[in-house]
């Protein structure tokens, strides 16, 4: 399915002046739910009347393609829970409970290799969790020698092989070894500087874990670093994240995620630590998020969409330059073009038309793979009505600007009439200066990019026969 670049994607330049077009009564009235966009149709749309049988016949279709091969890994354990954290994880500090999960891997990627021309190149490998160095260096070792046994993993200096990683629990020996072993960009999860943030989130991490992994990584000449940052947890203000934010600044990442807290104890267990009444204010948050953009522009930042921010030279801002940006289960992507083959409990793949995704529970995703069968338990295959709304929403989050017409001429349609109702939906937000419109064209402004999550919400089908409410808010 053609997902190419267009005249579209021409990048509106990310300066000083998207921190003047700032709006704060603007933002609060957009500032509904809604989806993130990993995927289209989101998550929330899988069935299980997705089986393994039709993950098998989609890798199989995938092969003509010869697309190359996006892995991403999901282990999920860690060895302290930090009270904000939404993921699937496994609390443990014993290492030898991640070995019966490593067989279970294994038997997946072989039962998964029997439908693929490994042949075709893995240029993507993530592994993410949980906490992935939660693993010894004989586990991170076994691990790959694994993925390379069954998928025949890339020497190619152009690959992008991540993983995510904990300073708490990681040393200059693990980075030596993750280099040997082939990765080469790394992302530190760091959240906030300020130690009495870090007690309430019980994530204490001093600033010098973070620069001293940096340091080595510099050295040893990892192509790209991300640090993670979280803004809306507890005791935070616009002043004190302001000065999170100079010294990571000071550090120099390649890349940043600042992501918004979104506190839902009910759904997850670890946020009922949190007190409501530590956590700021609305208000509060809005000024972290100006002063995020306003500081990360001023420093040279490349504002990527939503809460990434890359250096200019960086691959990700070159991807967006070139219109070959991606949106995937992790984020925003420098690797369009790959299938997304997805490993582990949880794990969610994007091959060819279709989603699959693993269960949930680690027991459930055992006895998939002790019956001798895929572990996927629930997904979609896209009709050709998705396949046409992904490709828009898809660009529209990653070029902040989309060209319909050309949409049209790449699916046969007539965009002007096909998108009637997406029209009328954003005529509003064209109003108040979310989005300019010239005749097919639309392009988010520098106060629309921050709200791309609304603007993409027109072309979405699916939300209705949704519960909005399982969504995160916008900003």
């Amino acid at each position: 399915m053609p997902v190419h670049a267009t005249a579209a994607h021409a990048q509106p330049t990310s300066s000083v002046a998207e921190a003047t077009a700032w709006d704060d009564a603007l933002i609060r009235r957009y500032d509904t739910s809604g989806p993130r966009y990993t995927s289209y149709p989101t998550a929330l749309s899988f069935h299980d009347g997705f089986t393994a049988d039709d993950m098998a016949q989609a890798l199989e279709r995938s092969n003509a393609s010869q697309k190359p091969l996006s892995l991403y890994v999901h282990v999920p354990f860690c060895r302290n829970i930090c009270f904000y954290c939404a993921c699937n994880k496994i609390a443990t500090k014993n290492t030898s409970l991640a070995e019966p999960y490593l067989s279970r891997l294994d038997r997946e990627m072989v039962l998964t290799s029997r439908h693929l021309d490994t042949q075709r190149p893995v240029q993507q490998l993530h592994w993410g969790g949980g906490t992935p160095t939660f693993l010894t260096l004989a586990q991170m070792s076994d691990l790959v020698d694994r993925l390379d046994a069954r998928f025949g993993l890339s020497n190619a200096p152009d690959r992008d092989y991540a993983i995510e990683i904990d300073p708490r629990e990681a040393d200059v020996f693990t980075l030596r070894h993750l280099q040997s072993l082939g990765f080469n960009r790394l992302s530190l999860g760091v959240q906030d500087l300020d130690p009495q943030v870090q007690a309430a989130i019980n994530r204490v991490q001093p600033r010098v874990l973070t620069e001293t992994l940096m340091d080595e990584a510099h050295r040893l000449g990892f192509r790209s670093l991300n640090l993670d940052l979280i803004y809306g947890l507890p005791f935070q203000t616009e002043r004190r994240f302001a000065e999170t934010l100079r010294q990571v600044i000071e550090l120099g990442p390649a890349r940043l995620s600042v992501f918004n807290y979104a506190h839902m104890p009910a759904r997850f267990a670890p946020q009922r630590r949190i007190q409501l009444a530590d956590l700021p204010s609305a208000d509060e948050k809005l000024a972290m998020l100006h002063t995020t953009i306003e500081m990360l522009t001023q420093a040279g930042y490349v504002h990527i969409g939503m809460d990434h921010f890359a250096r200019p030279d960086d691959s990700l801002a070159q991807a967006q330059r070139n219109g070959t940006l991606q949106r995937n289960f992790q984020g925003y992507s420098s690797h369009a073009e790959c299938d997304l083959i997805g490993l582990g409990v949880s794990a969610i793949s994007r091959v060819d038309d279709i989603y699959a995704q693993n269960p949930t529970q680690l027991a459930h995703y055992e006895a998939a793979l002790d019956e001798g069968r895929l572990a996927t338990i629930k997904g979609l295959r896209l009709n050709k009505d998705d396949l046409i709304r992904r490709d828009v929403i898809e660009r529209f989050m990653c070029d902040m600007a989309i060209d319909l017409d050309a949409i049209g001429q790449r699916w046969h349609i007539d965009a002007a009439d096909y998108f009637a109702t997406a029209f009328e939906r954003l005529a509003i937000a064209e109003r108040d200066g979310l989005v300019q419109r010239e005749g097919l064209r639309l392009s988010a402004t520098p106060i629309g990019r921050l709200l791309i999550r609304h603007l993409a919400m027109a072309f979405d089908t699916h939300l209705q026969r949704q519960d909005g409410q399982r969504y995160s808010k916008i900003v």
